[in-house]
């Protein structure tokens, strides 16, 4: 069945003006879905947006907020009044890389609003109107850095932890009354703001870095299908052996060590 006609004709997408928040943003709106795009950048989202009015004839509402300011909920709420959101994809995230006392508490408070606080206020706002309307679906991205503890990553691979979780826990709750709830773990994307980190090599065997259309492909080809996925074969066959044939405490080290030697700390 085409998203449109299972989910509804309005999406809202957090994070849409660049990487994986883009691709989605793309594949919603060549599948004729109109978009409230929330994004930081105002005039980088104002053109994306008028791009996709464009190339495919919908719609587009650009909303420019800060998604980890404590109000961001209210703010989009506002602007969203009176219509249906049949599909959130909650995208946005903030990370430090670097030993954890090296960052800031308020940047530290920031990462846990816009990766934690602003996407739980928006699936009980939207989510609830979804169970009401009796469809709808709710993607939100995880990440493998939230798979175990992972050093010098570790508020965003914590709020990582909690956006899994939390996905599935409501799929499991809403899974028989109409509303489809997925995480999708993803690993190293080639995202404006992954290559802005400069990241170095990690390896022969790790597994290569994905495209975001190559992730946002697979995951919304499996919306409904499951609670949480591992986007990527590579990434798959590196959750298994990290996950079923190593130890809990040899995965944490594997984890940390690779950041390290990827950004050279």
């Amino acid at each position: 069945m085409l998203l449109k006609e299972k989910y509804g004709s309005l999406a809202l997408v957090a994070g849409a003006s660049a990487g994986l928040g883009a691709a989605f943003s793309e594949y919603l709106a060549a599948s004729g879905i109109d978009l409230v795009m929330v994004a930081r950048n105002r005039e980088k989202l104002g053109h994306y947006a008028a791009s996709l009015s464009d190339k495919f004839g919908i719609r587009t509402y650009p909303l420019c907020c800060d998604l980890s300011d404590y109000d961001a909920t209210e703010k989009i709420m506002k602007e969203v009044e009176g219509r249906d959101i049949g599909i959130l994809v909650y995208n946005a995230a903030l990370s430090f890389i670097g030993p954890f006392e090296k960052d800031t508490p308020e940047h530290c408070n920031r990462i846990a609003v816009a990766n934690m606080v602003t996407p739980l206020n928006l699936v009980k706002i939207l989510g609830e109107a979804m169970l009401e309307r009796k469809r709808g679906a709710i993607i939100l991205m995880a990440s493998m850095a939230g798979f175990q503890g992972s050093g010098f990553l570790t508020t965003y691979a914590s709020t990582k932890a909690f956006n899994r979780v939390f996905a599935e826990s409501l799929w499991y709750e809403w899974k028989d009354r109409g509303v489809d709830v997925m995480a999708c773990c993803a690993g190293a994307t080639s995202t404006e703001n992954y290559l802005d980190t400069n990241p170095g090599s990690s390896g022969f065997f790790a597994p290569r870095v994905t495209t975001p259309a190559e992730v946002v492909s697979e995951c919304l080809s499996r919306l409904g299908t499951t609670p949480s996925f591992v986007a990527g074969a590579g990434n798959r066959v590196a959750t298994f052996f990290m996950h079923r044939l190593l130890t809990r405490k040899m995965a944490v080290r594997i984890m940390g060590d690779n950041t390290r030697k990827i950004y050279r700390l």
